[in-house]
C-alpha cells in the first residue's frame, strides 16, 4: 500500500520502491512514443483548449497524435474536434477498444465515446475514476502515436496522481490564467510535479489579452499578467500567451478544431517535439 501512494520523493523515505517500474503496460499491439500531460491547479483556464491545439498542431507537423481525454466527469475533447456522436468500438474478438479518430488522423479517447447518451452523467467516487482512466491507457489499440497529450483535470487530486503513476509522462505543460489568485494554484501544480518527479516543460498563459479589432491594441481584461514572474520564480519558461478570439471560440463551438493554425502554440508544440528530437 506504501508504494501505492508513494509520491517517489526517495530522499525523505524509508522504503525500497525506488526501482519498481509502477507504470502500467499499453496493450499488445499499442504504441505510443511520449506522453504529455496538460494540468493546471483549477478548472476553466483552458486545459482542453490548449490540448487540442497542440494535438493539431502537432499533428500538422507530420507527427501522429493522440488525445486521452482524463476529465472523466467533463469531457469536452469529442465536442472540440465535432466527433460527440461518435462511441468507441470494440476490437474484434478481443476485450479492448478502438479509439475515435479525426478527420486528420488524430486518435481520442473520452469518456463520452462510452456512453449511451453524451449528456449522461458520470457520478464516480475518485478511485473509479482514476480506474477508468488507467483502463484508456491499457485497453485501447493505440497504434503507432508519437506524442499522447493527457487532459487532466484540475487539481491535484486522485486523476492526476494516477496519472504520474501509472503512465509514463515524459512531460507536463502548465496552463494558466492572468488572474493574481491563480498563481497559488498555479505553484501547487508546479510543486506536485517536482515531488512526482515529472519533468515540466513549460507554462502556457490563455485568455492573456484581447486584441482590439480597430487600433490593435492589447487589453489585458484580466488585469497584469503574472505569468512571467512565476516562470522566474521556478526557473520555467513561458511557453505561449494565447489570446480571447472570437474565430477561435467558434471554431471550437463548431467542432472545427482542426481548422485553427493561429501560431500561439507554435513554441509550445517546439517543446515537446523535441522530446524525440534529443
Amino acid at each position: 500500500m506504501a508504494e501505492e501512494n508513494c509520491g517517489h520523493n526517495c530522499s525523505s523515505c524509508g522504503n525500497t520502491c525506488e526501482k519498481k517500474d509502477l507504470h502500467a503496460s499499453l496493450r499488445a499491439g499499442s504504441s505510443v512514443k511520449k506522453v504529455i500531460g496538460i494540468v493546471s491547479g483549477k478548472g476553466g483556464v483552458g486545459k482542453s483548449l490548449v490540448t487540442t491545439l497542440l494535438a493539431c498542431k502537432v499533428n500538422r507537423d507530420g507527427y501522429k497524435t493522440a488525445v486521452l481525454d482524463a476529465d472523466i466527469t467533463g469531457p469536452s475533447i469529442p465536442e472540440s474536434f465535432g466527433v460527440g456522436d461518435q462511441r468507441a468500438t470494440a476490437v474484434q474478438g478481443e476485450d479492448a477498444l478502438n479509439p475515435v479518430v479525426t478527420d486528420s488522423g488524430i486518435q481520442l479517447m473520452s469518456m463520452n465515446f462510452l456512453l449511451e447518451n453524451e449528456n449522461d452523467p458520470v457520478i464516480w467516487r475518485g478511485p473509479v475514476i482514476g480506474g477508468a482512466v488507467k483502463q484508456f491507457w491499457t485497453d485501447v489499440n493505440w497504434k503507432d502515436v508519437d506524442f499522447m497529450f493527457v487532459d487532466m483535470p484540475p487539481g491535484t487530486g486522485d486523476v492526476p496522481l494516477t496519472v504520474f503513476q501509472s503512465l509514463p509522462v515524459d512531460g507536463i505543460i502548465i496552463v494558466s490564467s492572468p488572474q493574481q489568485l491563480v498563481r497559488v494554484i498555479v505553484e501547487k501544480a508546479v510543486k506536485m510535479a517536482n515531488l512526482m518527479n515529472i519533468p515540466i516543460l513549460g507554462l502556457v498563459e490563455n485568455m492573456s489579452y484581447v486584441k482590439c479589432p480597430d487600433c490593435g491594441k492589447q487589453i489585458s481584461v484580466f488585469g497584469k499578467s503574472n505569468i512571467e514572474k512565476i516562470a522566474d520564480t521556478f526557473n520555467l519558461k513561458v511557453l505561449a500567451k494565447i489570446p480571447m478570439e472570437e474565430a477561435t471560440s467558434a471554431a471550437i463551438d463548431a467542432g472545427d478544431v482542426e481548422s485553427i493554425d493561429s501560431g500561439y502554440i507554435d513554441e509550445a508544440a517546439c517543446a515537446v517535439e523535441s522530446l524525440l528530437k534529443k
